[in-house]
């Protein structure tokens, strides 16, 4: 015969009790702090599923859910009811888990903003008052500096904004915030000069930079990706068996890949003959680059191959 959880009864006559309209209406009028009742309409109480709880969860849970309108324009405010017959120390930790679950369930709905939702422990353990904290902040071990983290902005590393000149100074992590900043740029030659004093700084591994040149060539924009490279391998010498074994794979794939990508990279390829052509016509440099749109940097890089 399957055991019944202790805590079945307290939990079934909860929820029967809680789970009608004005019976919950009644307990948020007498428990809700007034600043808070101020901003419920409960004559918009509307009970919603506790199906959003995670599944890990599920065993352990009684909770009820019910949202209201605001009294102040659009929007919604849940409250969530929790029963508890025992004492736990990670309460509070477990109420922040299903608030971010109502939340999410809010957003999945098709709203744009988190709403407010307060969570309500509902407690009558033998022990008596309530042994723990009700701040969610104190089950950190330091809970002034988890208010201080968690009640103001998360940090950010916005590298769009970071100067270039801060960004070469940032040792092992240089390479990365470099090209994720430029990475969009319309040709990622102009920066050679920077990608090369960074590989001159040793601080790169091997590893790193086969990811960093894959990303450079599967996400950048350059006229001559193989053309960089070996731009890279002749002024970065400690980096130059990667770097030309990288060079070699895109020369011996460019035809394939060309079909593959279509007209565009068809049409750099074909500038890229006629520049080679121009030059070894003893064209100027400046009529070269007016009549193919090349910048002086791929022309460079065009002759230094």
């Amino acid at each position: 015969m399957a055991r019944i959880s202790p805590s079945a009864p307290h939990d079934a006559v909860f929820k029967q009790f809680l789970t009608h309209p004005e019976t919950a209406r009644d307990f948020l009028e007498i428990h809700l702090p007034e600043h808070l009742l101020k901003l419920c309409d409960l004559k918009s109480l509307r009970l919603e599923s506790g199906s959003f709880i995670e599944e890990n969860l599920q065993a352990r849970h009684s909770d009820v859910l019910w949202s209201v309108q605001t009294r102040y324009g659009a929007g919604y405010i849940y409250a969530l009811l929790e029963h508890q017959s025992t004492p736990d120390k990670q309460m509070t930790f477990r109420l922040m888990r299903y608030a971010l679950a109502a939340m999410q369930r809010h957003l999945d709905a098709g709203n744009e903003e988190l709403p407010l939702v307060i969570p309500i422990l509902f407690y009558h353990g033998a022990v008596s008052p309530y042994p723990f904290s009700m701040c969610w902040l104190d089950a950190f071990e330091n809970p002034m500096l988890a208010q201080q983290l968690y009640a103001q902005e998360f940090l950010l590393v916005d590298v769009t904004v970071i100067p270039d000149d801060s960004i070469l100074t940032h040792r092992r992590v240089a390479l990365l915030e470099f090209l994720q900043k430029h990475i969009r740029a319309r040709d990622l030659m102009v920066f050679h000069e920077h990608l090369v004093s960074l590989l001159l700084e040793g601080y790169t591994t091997g590893q790193q930079l086969r990811s960093a040149i894959n990303y450079l060539v599967q996400a950048g924009n350059s006229v001559d990706q193989g053309a960089l490279i070996r731009l890279l391998a002749k002024k970065a010498p400690q980096h130059k068996g990667i770097l030309m074994t990288i060079a070699e794979q895109l020369r011996q794939e460019g035809h394939g890949r060309g079909v593959l990508q279509g007209r565009s990279e068809g049409r750099q390829e074909a500038t890229i003959r006629i520049a080679l052509a121009m030059l070894n016509q003893g064209m100027e440099r400046a009529q070269i680059i007016q009549l193919t749109g090349l910048s002086e940097e791929a022309l460079d890089a065009l002759v230094l191959s």
